[in-house]
């Protein structure tokens, strides 16, 4: 399948110095100096990139693909291009599955009574409109696939966990500041020895961590435990469930590691979970295209582009809302202080793109005209960190 291989912006000045470059592709030197000029003085002086972010990620927030954020967050950039005066569509690029977050609610009942922090991963069934309660047992420490098949009528009735007690929940700058060097170093030893221990006891199951969810789930296990820890202080990664029926939920660190060692010590912590998500069926998805027409090479096209959809458990802001609202300023500023450049600016908004370059691949595929006259086209997806270098 053919690809676009982007330029992959990576800058220290501002969004608008970013992409002067793209205003130089389509004017001359003369005239570029002027241009550049007002595209700075209109950033400095009128930036619109914390209304579209309030916009975007508190009014509407997250962007799973196949959940009704997305299409609304499709819409929404349709109507703000218009606003400004710039032609832009929806191009549908498939389908996915639908699904919608609803409340996730955990509690331990015994040994004691606490809410635990935690959610669903993206498409996790529901409980149905009820809560599930029951005990919980760690995927043990055996000898080979074997022993596991034997094993494997205990997780019965019971939640799963299927993730490694970290050993730690300081982020390492964090060790490295306040630690001695050699309680540090002997932190890492151990970190990595469990880590490979915990690879080893998941692989003589035999199954992959895609696969063993969904064994777990064929045995009878009432719900699946895991932990994404992302090394930051208290925040977890939460892709995506491989369940159909059964729940699975990320649980965050300190209850995670507190649910752990309260099974490892034999005091048989119960737990109860509720989630209310919806499965909406298969739902057609979306890119967002913006687009203004060149004058004198209309069918030669500088593009801007940065996948729009997230996964769902945070705003999506850094992965990937700070690329899109970039492209869409500077597209705003362009319509306003260069509005008949001699090639056509198309800007892409990318659906699916943490599913494998979904939306961008089938634009490539729909629209060959575009990538036979492609002149040059800057992606960014580096998230709030310094830009250091372009690729």
């Amino acid at each position: 399948m053919k690809r676009i291989q982007p330029f992959r912006f990576r800058y220290t000045g501002s969004l608008a110095k970013l992409f002067m470059m793209a205003c130089l592709i389509t004017v001359n030197q003369l005239y570029a100096q002027t241009v550049i000029e007002k595209i700075v003085q209109e950033e400095t002086k009128n930036s619109q990139l914390q209304i579209l972010a309030h916009e975007l990620f508190d009014g509407i927030g997250p962007r799973l693909v196949g959940t009704p954020q997305m299409k609304k967050a499709n819409d929404w950039a349709v109507e703000k291009y218009a606003s400004w005066g710039i032609s832009a569509r929806n191009e549908q690029w498939g389908e996915w599955k639908g699904w919608e977050r609803g409340i996730t609610h955990i509690d331990m009942l015994s040994p004691r009574v606490k809410s635990l922090e935690g959610t669903q991963l993206s498409w996790s069934p529901s409980t149905k409109g009820k809560a599930v309660k029951a005990g919980i047992v760690i995927i043990p420490d055996l000898a080979d696939s074997i022993a596991f098949a034997n094993w494997l009528p205990n997780v019965k009735g019971k939640f799963v966990m299927i993730s490694m007690n970290q050993p730690t929940g300081r982020p390492d700058d964090n060790w490295q500041q306040f630690a001695t060097a050699a309680s540090f170093d002997k932190l890492k030893k151990e970190r990595a020895e469990q880590t490979e221990a915990w690879r080893k006891r998941l692989s003589k199951t035999g199954y992959s961590s895609r696969m063993l969810p969904i064994i777990l789930e064929k045995a009878g296990a009432v719900g699946i435990l895991t932990n994404g820890w992302s090394n930051g202080w208290g925040v977890d990664k939460i892709f995506n469930a491989y369940t159909s029926k059964v729940p699975t939920v990320d649980i965050a660190l300190e209850d995670y590691g507190s649910l752990y060692r309260l099974v490892e010590s034999g005091s048989n912590p119960i737990i109860s979970i509720e989630t209310s998500s919806k499965d909406l069926g298969t739902v057609p998805n979306f890119n967002t295209i913006a687009e203004i027409k060149g004058t004198e090479k209309p069918d030669e096209y500088v593009m801007l582009s940065a996948h729009f959809d997230s996964w769902d458990a945070g705003q999506g802001a850094t992965d990937n809302g700070t690329g899109t609202l970039t492209m869409m300023e500077a597209m705003r500023i362009l319509k306003l202080v260069y509005p008949n450049p001699k090639r056509t600016i198309l800007v892409g908004h990318w659906g699916s793109e943490e599913q494998g370059l979904n939306g961008s691949r089938a634009f490539v595929e729909d629209h060959p005209e575009v990538v036979n006259k492609l002149q040059a086209l800057f992606n960014q997806d580096n998230g709030t960190g310094r830009i250091v270098n372009i690729s």
